[in-house]
């Protein structure tokens, strides 16, 4: 007995399609002509039809790797198949034997061996398949967006331990000179001048510098780390006040006289007197200007220069700029070293954590200023420039 491809119960939609449409006038027009051509055919084989806008689905455009508009799919049964273009009544009406074979040889498959034919109620319909669809797009989603917390939370672990390594081992020297210079001290005022040499006033304020310089460096890389910790899109508590940059320049310089001594390097400065005021936060600035003027004594080679210069660039902003004439930054990667954790691979080998001159430009676009480096045009090396706003 050959099975009916009419409308019976028993063979009800055993065809699946699906057809995808926007809203353009072309393709509702388009969509028309292929619905008459579906009814005409439907005398022939029962189907079931889902239209789906990809403007409101566009997920199931991107499943599908749909190109057109409207696009026509025989889901079920299956091979499936995909029909797009302009002529796409044509190509139903030559591919529609095709499917009618496919659904006669489902059911020869039903009826085999039972004399009977049945629906199947395990058919995928159109709707399920689009619901499905649409579960496995958002599954693959969110299968792909744990995969980046995880490679993200794994990244922060490794850097957090190499950070508190690094630390570690970058605090120990200057709490042991600041610990050397406080301990003379006390033992010039311990003992008598016969069990101890008298240490002239010149030498006692020397070595209170010295522990006051360690200690300032200890707190610069507490206060790094912990600026750090909290992440970019943390906001920065600013306190701003007027200050004289040019001083606060020169205390930043003084603070490291001893470093650039150890390296013979030649610090020229040009910061005129009668510099306008400027309103911002005193320490984090401070933080700033460090940072700078210590990249620019690391990557000096030894009887290098470094050279500070502050001038009045517009009536809105005073700029600092700190060259030195060290290896440079290559041009490609002068956005990137503002980047947290980013190091130039040159640099992998050398101490530093990748977190100051991101810090950096936290704390200048937290007071509407502008960092940026650029080439030191005279010679070899680079010139970090910054703004901040004057204080009228």
């Amino acid at each position: 007995m050959q099975p009916s491809f009419g409308p019976t119960e028993t063979n009800k939609a055993f065809l699946q399609i699906l057809i995808f449409v926007d809203k353009r006038p072309i393709c509702q027009e388009q969509t028309q002509q292929i619905y008459q051509c579906l009814e005409e055919l439907r005398e022939n084989c029962e189907f079931d039809i889902e239209e789906i806008d990809i403007g409101e689905k566009p997920h199931l455009a991107e499943h599908f790797k749909l190109i057109a508009t409207p696009t026509l799919i025989k889901l079920y049964p299956e091979p499936r198949q995909m029909l797009t273009g302009n002529n796409l009544v044509m190509q139903i009406q030559l591919s529609w034997p095709r499917w009618l074979q496919s659904v006669h040889q489902y059911l020869e498959e039903q009826v085999e061996g039972t004399g009977l034919v049945s629906y199947d109620r395990n058919q995928p319909r159109a709707s399920s398949a689009i619901a499905f669809a649409g579960e496995l797009i958002q599954l693959s989603d969110q299968v792909f967006q744990l995969k980046r917390q995880i490679e993200e939370l794994q990244a922060q672990v490794q850097f957090k331990d190499r950070i508190i390594s690094m630390l570690a081992h970058d605090i120990r020297n200057p709490l042991t000179s600041a610990s050397l210079a406080i301990e003379t001290l006390e033992l010039s005022q311990n003992f008598d001048e016969q069990s101890l040499p008298r240490l002239t006033p010149v030498f006692k304020e020397g070595l209170l510098k010295q522990a006051r310089c360690q200690i300032r460096l200890i707190d610069r890389l507490i206060t790094d780390i912990l600026d750090a910790a909290r992440g970019e899109n943390a906001e920065l508590q600013i306190q701003p006040q007027k200050i004289k940059l040019g001083e606060l320049c020169k205390e930043v310089i003084d603070e490291l006289t001893d470093r650039l001594v150890i390296k013979s390097l030649q610090l020229g400065t040009d910061i005129p007197h009668g510099l306008p005021v400027v309103y911002a936060d005193p320490e984090k600035i401070r933080q700033v200007i460090v940072n700078l003027l210590d990249n620019a004594i690391k990557y000096t080679p030894n009887h290098g220069k470094i050279h500070i210069a502050i001038l009045e660039r517009t009536t809105q902003k005073i700029q600092v700029t700190i060259t030195d004439n060290g290896p440079g930054i290559p041009v490609l990667e002068r956005d990137a070293v503002f980047e947290d954790h980013f190091r130039l691979q040159r640099d992998h080998s050398l101490a530093g954590y990748g977190l100051g001159l991101a810090l950096c430009r936290r704390i200048i676009n937290a007071h509407f200023g502008k960092i940026w480096v650029e080439d030191n045009h005279n010679q070899q090396g680079s010139s970090f420039h910054f703004t901040l706003p004057i204080y009228r």
